[in-house]
């Protein structure tokens, strides 16, 4: 898979299809992860200046996936995780904004 549009529409068909059913809502399952870094980085002495959220977790993911394309071998996988999570991180703040 090298063609762009066919990377943006796998990681749309996982973020919106079967990683959705797995994990379910995802800002409901990106909160979930911030409340365990935050508790984490807390018991480490890390606090960070403000308690990670959803969005926060979703653009690291995001960004492991960057550090991982210069790491090791070429895996197409990086690239399409790294499109997918760059959207649910969208998505969340999206929803956040309309919550407020």
């Amino acid at each position: 898979m090298s063609d762009a549009a066919a990377i943006c529409t796998a990681a749309a068909a996982l973020v919106g299809g079967d990683r959705e059913r797995q994990h379910g809502s995802k800002l409901d399952n990106h909160t979930r992860i911030a409340v365990l870094w935050n508790g984490l980085l807390i018991a480490a002495g890390k606090a960070p200046a403000r308690p990670l959220d959803a969005h926060d977790v979703a653009n690291l993911m995001e960004c492991l996936k960057m550090a991982r394309r210069y790491s090791g071998s070429y895996n197409p996988d990086d690239y399409l995780d790294g499109v997918g999570y760059a959207a649910v991180a969208g998505e969340i703040r999206a929803t956040m904004e309309a919550e407020k």
